[in-house]
């Protein structure tokens, strides 16, 4: 039992860490630019050697393919949960409120990404989030339904993103804003819809 216990402990420490890094990484990366950020100074900010963090990370790029995986999930999840969905226009106006709610979640990273597209294309995560974004697309969109209605969906997409990056100056408040995004968005959806009949 003992065992287990301290098994869990060290666990939860290596998640902790893992987690730590991923923060500090991430951080760093979007204030001085992922291409200006060495691999020394993520370990001199959280305080540990190049060695300790050898353990969880061999490269920045692993660091942020990981922060990548563990933020986008949410995303990948309501992919698979929206492919198991009959394609109503409730199901449609709920993958853009979970999927604005999952890059509200995970602003810090598409902030990051947003800032530094030049190294991203050149990384594993501009492949997944390209795949990622294909994923949502093709659940939206009906393949039968008129190009201005498929064009429609993947421009709700589009203007969450828009409400995340480009709209700041626009409206100060973040609830304000997402709640704009989210109305225009769902038009967009339902709009799109309209040529097309529910199941």
């Amino acid at each position: 039992m003992d065992g287990t216990m301290d098994g869990t402990r060290q666990q939860r420490r290596r998640g902790n860490t893992r987690q730590r890094i991923q923060d500090v990484a991430l951080g760093l990366f979007a204030e001085q630019g992922y291409e200006k950020t060495s691999l020394r100074e993520i370990a001199e900010s959280l305080d540990v050697t190049k060695a300790a963090l050898y353990y969880h990370f061999k490269t920045k790029e692993e660091i942020l393919v990981s922060v990548f995986a563990d933020r986008t999930r949410p995303i990948e999840e309501l992919i698979e949960w929206g492919r198991g969905q009959p394609p109503t226009l409730e199901t449609k106006r709920e993958i853009i409120r979970r999927y604005g709610e999952a890059l509200a979640n995970a602003a810090p990273l598409f902030r990051f990404m947003q800032e530094n597209q030049a190294a991203i294309r050149e990384l594993r995560i501009g492949e997944m989030f390209k795949d990622r974004m294909m994923g949502l697309r093709n659940i939206l969109i009906d393949p039968e339904a008129e190009l201005v209605d498929q064009v429609r969906c993947v421009s709700a997409l589009f203007t969450l993103h828009a409400g995340m990056f480009v709209l700041q100056d626009l409206e100060k408040d973040p609830g304000r804003r997402h709640e704009a995004v989210m109305e225009v968005a769902t038009d967009l959806i339902t709009q799109a819809h309209r040529g097309t009949r529910d199941p």
